[in-house]
């Protein structure tokens, strides 16, 4: 019996006692109701709130309110027993042989186990990493690589239907920079001094000049620009293999000319002029966003014509919410927090409600350090180590791991030697090396011919054990945290509880034993176990997965 399970038992229960008239619920029964693993051992299995919760509309008192609940509750099949504790909790004992149905069930659903309907109906944009396609990615982007992709993973394992966004910034004066700068290491010249650096630049303007025959004898003017195009597109192909190889696959690749292109800049514009919130002056038309709490107007259109950087942000917004996406997730780095305010006024602007169109998630800085030296530059990148320089010296599991592992709003300040070193208290080893365990337990138990139970010889009953109930419980977990990260967008809710519950089995096999000895004859028990850590390794494999981290069955 899963968490999810005893709270639609507990429904249930609420609604026969609104309908016997032993209690009234003014605003109706839930649809659902809190069930959790109690902090402590001996008091159940699971333990609710919902007479605390529910007992003051209830004209009642909670221990009273919970008496009610109880009776009902412990009548229902696979619960065992159930006690009123404290101030008004219901502490849950479920039966051995509907606990252990939990295995069972896991190993039947397999790969969407832990999938969820709790977001279902959701169409989510998640725009992340969003850099200037003029170089390499780099640690300041590798961070939002991996939780942003870790975000999209577990809300669509929640049910929602999400788009991985990267918005191409190749629009500007960064570009024609780009564009001289690969000319001017083409003619062996220097690089303007605002230009751009590092071996990636003179390796680039070589493989353009090898593509593009006759591009230096074109004039000035035409040679930059094509320098500029060329660089641009070899340079955003180099960006999409580097994420790829990391595990990062984007669905949408957004170009900021685009907008501009297909006129979506001008038609925003008007949108905004319907909603009555632009304005002229001083020669500009700006954008009246003190009236959603921004600390000053935004300008739209400068005196010389020019559109502004906010005006394509707004362009872009409203492109989004014309392409049908309900919630538009913005994941940005430690130097936009202004951006946050001017964002949600701009959507209010547009006629949106904020607090239910737009999201705004502020990444911290991460260091890496080797021994007591900061890795921080880059002979590729001139100033900055880049995301290919970092998979090569830490390697992909152990970066995305440990990145989706803290939360994404605290700096994070990590070790090299740490991150990679086999050992069991570096989280990901440790993680991966139970997945790898529990594989070579099924292995071995194949060689010698015994298989996890199926379900049409699996007595649940036998998982009796104080180390298999735990076990089960925690696996049991896994679906509510799922949906729980999804929730809150914290994909490091899943790294923790992978490590909780890496822990929890390795202690049931510490003390259950679940192949045969010597000559032992194989039991039913033996494959009741042996489907316990099947189940273990559905869990583990899945969980990794929405970390986007490797799940290997031989360390």
């Amino acid at each position: 019996m899963t968490p999810e399970q005893l709270s639609a038992a507990i429904v249930d229960v609420l609604r026969l006692l609104v309908d016997e008239g032993a209690i009234t619920l003014p605003a109706g029964v839930p649809e659902s109701v809190t069930v959790e693993r109690p902090r402590q051992q001996g008091h159940g299995d699971y333990a609710t709130n919902v007479a605390m919760q529910l007992a003051k509309q209830a004209g009642t008192n909670p221990r009273a309110f919970a008496e009610l609940v109880r009776a009902p509750l412990e009548a229902t099949d696979g619960v065992a027993g159930v006690e009123v504790a404290g101030p008004g909790f219901l502490n849950i004992t479920v039966d051995a042989g509907a606990q252990g149905e939990v295995a069972a069930q896991i190993v039947a659903e397999g790969e969407s186990y832990g999938h969820t309907e709790t977001l279902a109906g959701n169409k989510i944009n998640v725009e992340f990493i969003s850099a200037n396609p003029t170089g390499p990615i780099h640690l300041g982007h590798t961070r939002w690589a991996v939780v942003g992709d870790a975000i999209a993973r577990v809300l669509e394992a929640a049910g929602a239907e999400v788009t991985r966004e990267f918005y191409i910034n190749d629009r500007g004066n960064q570009m024609n920079l780009f564009g001289a700068s690969l000319e001017a290491a083409a003619l062996g010249k220097d690089i303007p001094a605002d230009g751009y650096r590092g071996d990636y630049i003179p390796e680039l303007a070589a493989k353009v000049v090898a593509d593009i025959p006759g591009i230096l004898d074109l004039p000035d003017d035409e040679r930059v620009t094509a320098f500029r195009e060329a660089g641009y597109g070899l340079q955003l192909e180099e960006q999409r293999k580097q994420l790829d190889a990391f595990r990062t696959h984007i669905d949408v690749w957004f170009s900021e000319r685009s907008l501009h292109d297909s006129e979506d800049v001008a038609s925003g514009l008007e949108k905004l002029r319907g909603e009555g919130h632009l304005f002229d002056a001083d020669g500009a038309l700006w954008m009246r966003t003190t009236d959603f709490g921004d600390d000053k107007d935004r300008v739209l259109i400068r005196t010389n014509g020019e559109l502004t950087y906010f005006a394509s942000d707004t362009a872009y917004y409203v492109n989004k919410r014309e392409r049908g996406f309900d919630r538009l997730l913005y994941l940005l780095g430690a130097d936009h927090h202004g951006y946050v305010g001017r964002l949600r006024a701009m959507a209010a602007c547009t006629g949106d409600d904020p607090a239910q169109t737009l999201e705004v998630l502020i990444g911290q800085m991460v260091k890496i350090m080797r021994g007591d030296q900061e890795v921080k530059l880059s002979k590729r990148s001139g100033d900055l180590v880049t995301l290919q320089e970092l998979v090569e010296l830490i390697g992909v599991d152990p970066l995305r791991y440990t990145l989706a592992r803290y939360p994404s709003d605290s700096p994070l300040t990590l070790d090299v030697a740490e991150i990679t070193r086999q050992a069991s208290d570096n989280p990901v080893f440790y993680v991966q090396y139970a997945h790898a365990r529990v594989s070579s337990i099924l292995r071995n138990g194949a060689d010698l011919g015994l298989q996890p139970a199926g379900t049409g010889d699996f007595d649940p009953s036998l998982l009796s054990h104080e180390k298999e109930g735990a076990l089960l419980r925690a696996l049991a977990e896994f679906p509510r945290v799922v949906a729980s990260a999804a929730q809150l967008r914290e994909p490091h809710r899943v790294a923790r509880y992978l490590e909780d519950t890496a822990a929890t089995y390795h202690r049931f096999y510490d003390t259950c034993r679940v192949l045969p000895m010597g000559d032992e004859e194989p039991t039913d028990l033996h494959r009741a176990r042996l489907l316990l850590v099947a189940a273990t390794r559905t869990v583990l494999a899945n969980g990794l997965k929405l970390l986007g981290v490797s799940a290997p069955e031989r360390m």
